[in-house]
């Protein structure tokens, strides 16, 4: 039977971090995916600056994954209520297709000496000594980046996520927004709410436009297609497709043992944004190191997990629990338009591993109790 020290099954951010990671503690790597690459992925395609610092710690040079795609240095955010914010953010962020992401992502992974096979995978066996992978490949450890559909988490025997902790949203291509040149543009509404279109501008004139909502709202086809032209009149995108948004606030406990879940897979998609690029390749890059511990690598990954992001998850948990309340909503919002550094914690709470900061939540109680007033 065939043999590595790590196989890991996904191909995307999560799963080429957890091979960059992995092979940094001389494990042999293959990565196996059902698509051969490139190949398109929905998504936003927003890279946050703090993603590009975790793939920089992993020898990948941002310059070159960003290569072509230029910095968009500017947020804005429309609240359910209609007020305003549009800022610089104190790093800009990159907008690039998966397509080109995954890609190159990929083939850093590859360069570095990981070997890439098209493969679905259907079945895992876990043992004392390894896991079998669809009878034909043995690994000393499995990481499952194989997204919201993921095959290695039903192996595990965990859930789905609940309907009111999962999302679906639309995504398409179109012309960038009038006047919103190098600009990340959030609208929410009151309709449907929680709920919010973007629209991410590529740099060279186009856009990734998109629509998203909770599944536990009844969302369908034709109410996403509605509630991207309600909040982007007169935006014209080519064809949409759909896909599914797992919460971190319904992500499951890692296991022991030796399969490990990254990303999409281990529902790491921020509550408030939807945000998963910088999730997967901080969860991939654990994953990838904690591999080398064999039989221990799932408490080991659990642990790693926990200390990286436990504060801020429960952060933007909380946050997701008060934004129900689009009137605090707007509040906050009207605190980040008069405050940089209010308008700096929101983002770094929705983008990256920010945090709920007494800062922000002061300054939306006092607009909460002005609009009140």
């Amino acid at each position: 039977m065939e043999r590595w020290d790590v196989v890991v099954v996904g191909g995307g951010p999560a799963g080429s971090a957890a091979a960059l990671a992995a092979l940094r503690t001389g494990a042999t790597v293959l990565v196996v995916d059902r698509a051969e690459f490139p190949r398109d992925k929905v998504c936003g395609d927003g890279v946050a600056p703090e993603a590009l610092d975790v793939l920089a710690a992993l020898a990948v040079d941002p310059a070159e994954l960003t290569a072509g795609y230029p910095a968009v240095p500017r947020l804005s955010l429309r609240s359910p209520g209609g007020a305003t914010v549009q800022r610089a953010t104190a790093r800009p962020s990159h907008v690039v297709p998966r397509e080109v992401l995954d890609g190159r992502l990929l083939a850093a992974a590859l360069a570095r000496g990981a070997r890439f096979r098209r493969h679905a995978v259907r079945e895992l066996r876990p043992d004392a000594d390894g896991v079998t992978v669809d009878g034909a490949l043995r690994a000393g450890v499995v990481v499952g980046a194989d997204g919201a559909e993921s095959v290695v988490r039903r192996a595990l025997g965990l859930p789905t996520n609940r309907t009111d902790r999962l999302a679906v949203a639309i995504r398409g291509y179109a012309p960038e927004l009038p006047g919103q040149a190098g600009t990340q543009v959030l609208v929410t509404t009151e309709q449907r709410w929680p709920a919010y279109a973007w629209s991410f501008p590529l740099g060279d004139g186009r856009a990734n436009v998109g629509y998203g909502e909770l599944v536990s709202g009844g969302a369908t086809r034709a109410a996403l297609v509605e509630g991207l032209h309600r909040l982007l009149p007169g935006v014209a995108p080519g064809r949409l497709r759909a896909h599914r948004l797992p919460l971190s606030t319904g992500r499951p406990r890692q296991p022991d043992g030796r399969v490990l879940l990254a990303g999409d897979a281990a529902s790491l998609v921020n509550p408030l944004t939807g945000e998963g690029i910088f999730y997967a390749v901080v969860s991939g890059a654990l994953a990838g190191a904690a591999a080398a511990a064999g039989p221990d690598a799932g408490v080991r990954y659990r642990a790693a997990l926990h200390r990286r992001l436990d504060a801020h998850l429960r952060s933007s948990s909380a946050a997701a629990r008060l934004s129900r309340w689009p009137a605090l909503m707007d509040a906050a919002f009207r605190a980040a338009a008069a405050d940089q550094r209010v308008f700096d914690d929101v983002v770094a709470l929705g983008l990256a591993d920010g945090r709920l900061t007494p800062r922000a939540l002061t300054g939306a109680v006092r607009e909460l109790a002005v609009g009140r007033a």
